[in-house]
């Protein structure tokens, strides 16, 4: 699989939506004190892709995470997951066909840990991961610092990651490429009342190397790319209908020019017998590549420039609608069902002027979760 086709589809945009990868902070290691129970979790992903009528990626992906306290202010973490892909790969323009007209069938296995220390007034995370494809290898570590005002309503987060990256493709088309990115977080919880919690993020990414796609024809993209994302999230409790409206925002900026807004909307809603239901609703607005060119191929290359025909970097608009619900059993256990629809269009930008010439992308993924506490 390609280095940039680690997330198939619109995955890495949902993924995005949320924060940029190394810097995200588990919900365990958001907390102000280490949890005085361990937990375990299973998720089954199931994904499907489709355009102009041919199926394109299929996904599936079981994952294991763990976080257990080893005192009162001591907790480790972890989770290992598989993605087994296989299908046609993405579209190049209209046309579907795989690397060398073989089609996709890869792996990735990745797994990562952390270490957490909780004292008084702050909180000490440091943690790695390792990422392995048949042609895509990703080391990274990570040092989270969290603390908090001593009426512990507000908590100020700083993280750093860095990760290397090792790139050879089985065709030759990338060999032994390398790729460098450090990651930064700051950002700032504040509890408003009893019944609202806000969070804002900034997030910024520097990276050098090798970002083309070697499985793409012409593919030649800039050996440096700067994004900067600001995410905002507000939670809103009304306890007269036990229900939480969950609101997000992002802006992305990309110096690939590929900037993008993120507004997603979901409302959480608890129900008798330890049910729960949380529909959501995501809105993607994202502008093309400064070197991304249209139909037909080839049109726009000038020889030793960065030109891409990639469809994720055009202009386009993208709806996803979901809905969770989870279920509260006995002796601490939780089971819970996803299932999101995916759905982008050139027309739907911001502004109504996407890329020409690209289909429609569809997608939807359901995952199934079983966890305990104990």
């Amino acid at each position: 699989m390609a280095a940039t086709e680690r997330v198939a589809g619109p995955g890495a945009l949902v993924a995005a939506a949320l924060a940029l990868p190394g810097v995200a902070l588990s919900p365990a290691a958001q907390a102000q004190s280490a949890p005085d129970a361990a937990f375990v979790q299973f998720k089954y992903l199931d994904y499907r892709d489709w355009q102009g009528g041919g199926r394109r990626m299929r996904v599936d992906s079981p994952g294991f995470y763990a976080v257990k306290p080893l005192s009162d202010s001591l907790v480790v973490e972890g989770s290992l997951v598989y993605d087994g892909m296989s299908g046609a790969s993405p579209l190049y323009f209209n046309a579907l066909s795989g690397a060398s007209g073989e089609g996709v069938r890869d792996y990735r296995t990745a797994g990562d840990a952390k270490v957490t220390k909780y004292f008084e007034r702050f909180a000490v995370g440091v943690g790695g991961a390792y990422s392995h494809e048949r042609d895509y290898i990703s080391r990274a570590g990570t040092v989270e610092v969290r603390a908090w005002t001593q009426d512990r309503n507000r908590t100020y987060a700083f993280a750093f990651s860095g990760a290397a990256d090792r790139i050879h493709t089985e065709s030759g088309a990338a060999d032994r490429e390398s790729k460098y990115v450090l990651d930064f977080l700051a950002g700032v919880t504040q509890v408003v009342n009893p019944t609202l919690i806000v969070q804002s993020n900034v997030t910024y990414s520097r990276g050098h190397g090798y970002f083309t796609d070697p499985y793409k024809l012409l593919d030649r993209r800039p050996d440096h790319r700067r994004v900067l994302a600001w995410l905002t999230r507000a939670n809103q409790h009304f306890p007269d209908s036990g229900g939480t409206l969950k609101a997000a925002y992002r802006y992305l900026d990309d110096s690939f020019g590929a900037d993008s807004h993120m507004l997603e909307a979901a409302w959480h809603q608890s129900l008798p017998q330890g049910w729960s239901v949380t529909p959501s609703l995501r809105y993607l607005s994202q502008k093309a590549a400064w070197f991304f060119y249209g139909p037909p191929v080839g049109s726009g290359l000038r020889p030793g420039q960065p030109y891409t025909a990639d469809a994720r970097l055009s202009a386009f608009g993208a709806l996803t609608p979901g809905i969770l619900v989870a279920k509260q059993l006995d002796d601490g256990w939780v089971v819970d069902l996803k299932v999101e629809y995916y759905q982008q269009k050139s027309s739907w930008k911001l502004g109504g002027e996407g890329s020409e010439g690209i289909l429609p992308l569809s997608a939807r993924w359901i995952q199934l979760g079983v966890g305990r506490s104990f």
